[in-house]
């Protein structure tokens, strides 16, 4: 901030280019020359006052020489030479209820990988994806279990068990006149008798029943073949997400390290005129204000590299985090920058190619087929339904009676069986009929309920198809954008260049002043950087362009193409 106060302060009095740059003052003029100081003065007293708002610099450690800092790259990880060549053999990702253990997090192994590589590895990976190809087994389970309710239901039971009971018998006035004393059914008056049962008892059969008539079933039927083949064309559809988030990623990632190799070389030769400005001071070809603000750019350039090797690590992570690689494996870019030819299809034609086939639109048209045959299989609940059941099956029981006795003469013991065996077999055949009549307007709302969500999704495919066109018409123009930039910034680069070394020539010969060479050197950084986002742009623009034309299978057990062009 100091600086660019400076620098206001000297544009401001007009001491950069005017008579009075690089002259002492004279004496006349005593008044300008007061308030220069009072002006100079307040400056100091601000700058000194913004230094103390920042904390003071450590102290060394003892043993510790002050001077030089660490380099960068011993502050961020391994060099990417340090990578392993081709893919891993063993990318298994960890168990999806699994969290990383101490050691494979303290592990950096860099795994050079290639952007085919990277997408191979990412489509049999991915989490979101394989959360795809679950509900799409989900919804095909959904399928199979409705088509099952064309065929009938046939149940088998099994009963079996045993009790046990005490029967008591009393007679206050006995068999009267209806048997002789001498019949065994004769029973005197108050005559009494009990005994002990025991029953053991087993049953079973089949069970049939079967839906002659059943309105909801044909709907309820379509309405699960339609939610499949919207889950279906979502996986497609997140197919084409996943490619152009890992080509973006792994395009970034290129730009990074791109970047670093900028900022080393940037870094490397401030060095360099660092050290020439300080034999340019030593021969008294330079002032002493050159060397400062060498020093002051050199700082800035380590600060930039520090910064660029940082973004380089996330952008490896950011990687790896969507590949879900093993929490010890760190991707590289092994992968020069290629840059994209042209898209090949003007803006109409890609517009049309997009809508056509699109797994976006069509995901969305299935839902609210699904929707609408919901509706149906709901309001079909108000028709009747007619039923065939049938049943058949067996039945054992046997019966122990023991501890039989009697008193006041006996009751009724000619009636009891010591041991008692009953076998049995029964079935029954016929239709049920059932129909809603009243239910307060229950089932009516529901299926109002899934009409509404039936429209409210139309209206999300016309949002989506707007959405698209705005996708196809921002990556088309930043594609033809940066393409146009890129030859700019080509010219931009090789004049930058010739005009550096010019400069540095010039300023070895003490021809030129250090804030010409400044001045070029920053113009060629940035020409630099603008040839490097315009290609990495020119890359992504492509993939996003791709993105919305790329065909992609929507069966999961299908092998997946990693398309990095466009095709017929």
């Amino acid at each position: 901030m100091a600086q660019w106060i400076l620098a206001g302060l000297t544009l401001g009095l007009g001491l950069g280019s005017g008579p009075l740059a690089g002259q002492t003052l004279p004496a006349a003029g005593g008044g300008n020359l007061e308030r220069l100081e009072r002006r100079w003065n307040e400056l100091d007293r601000q700058i000194r006052a913004l230094d103390q708002l920042l904390p003071a610099e450590a102290e060394p450690l003892p043993g510790e020489r002050p001077g030089t800092p660490a380099p960068p790259e011993s502050r961020v990880g391994p060099p990417a030479s340090a990578a392993a060549p081709g893919p891993p053999e063993a990318a298994i990702p960890l168990p999806a209820l699994a969290l990383p253990q101490a050691d494979s997090l303290r592990q950096g192994q860099l795994q050079a990988l290639s952007l085919e590589q990277s997408l191979a590895i990412g489509f049999a990976n991915s989490p979101s994806l394989q959360a795809r190809r679950e509900e799409v087994a989900a919804a095909l389970a959904e399928l199979q279990s409705q088509m099952g309710t064309y065929w009938p239901r046939i149940s088998a039971y099994a009963a079996g068990g045993t009790d046990q009971q005490s029967t008591s018998f009393f007679s206050p006035t006995g068999s009267g006149t209806l048997f002789a004393p001498s019949s065994p059914f004769f029973i005197p008056p108050g005559g009494r008798a009990s005994f002990n049962t025991n029953a053991n008892a087993v049953a079973a059969g089949l069970q049939l029943r079967y839906e002659l008539l059943d309105f909801a079933r044909t709907p309820k039927a379509r309405a699960a073949l339609a939610s499949l083949r919207s889950t279906r064309l979502a996986y497609a559809d997140a197919l084409r997400r996943l490619q152009l988030s890992l080509s973006e990623s792994y395009y970034q990632l290129q730009r990074a390290d791109q970047l670093v190799r900028i900022r080393e070389a940037v870094v490397s030769n401030d060095l360099l005129i660092l050290q020439d400005s300080l034999d340019l001071k030593q021969a008294g070809l330079v002032p002493r204000l050159d060397v400062l603000r060498r020093q002051a750019i050199e700082a800035d350039g380590q600060e930039l590299l520090i910064a660029a090797l940082a973004e380089r690590l996330i952008a490896r992570r950011r990687l790896a985090a969507q590949l879900n690689l093993p929490p010890e494996l760190t991707p590289v870019a092994s992968d020069p920058i290629r840059l994209q030819p042209r898209w090949p299809l003007d803006l109409e034609d890609s517009l049309l190619a997009s809508y056509r086939d699109n797994p976006e639109l069509e995901a969305l048209l299935a839902t609210r087929e699904a929707l609408l045959r919901q509706k149906d299989a709901v309001a079909a609940g108000l028709l009747p339904r007619l039923s065939l059941f049938a049943s058949a099956g067996a039945s054992a029981n046997n019966a122990n009676s023991w501890n039989v006795r009697v008193a006041d003469g006996g009751c009724c013991g000619a009636t009891v069986a010591t041991s008692l065996n009953t076998y049995g077999s029964d079935w029954s055949v016929g239709l049920a009929v059932s129909w809603l009549l009243f239910d307060a307007g229950t089932t009516r709302g529901q299926a109002l309920a899934l009409a509404r969500r039936g429209a409210a999704v139309a209206q999300q495919y016309a949002a989506q198809r707007d959405d698209i066109r705005l996708r196809i018409e921002q990556a088309f123009f930043g594609h033809e954008a940066s393409l146009a930039r890129l030859v700019a910034a080509r010219r931009g680069v090789k004049a930058s260049l010739e005009a550096f070394r010019d400069a540095r020539l010039r300023y070895q010969a003490g021809l030129s002043s250090e804030l010409d060479l400044s001045n070029t050197q920053e113009r060629l950084i940035t020409s630099l950087v603008q040839r490097l986002e315009a290609t990495v742009n020119v890359n992504v623009t492509y993939a996003q362009l791709l993105r919305e034309l790329l065909p992609m299978p929507t069966d999961p057990a299908a092998p997946v193409p990693a398309r990095l062009q466009w095709g017929p």
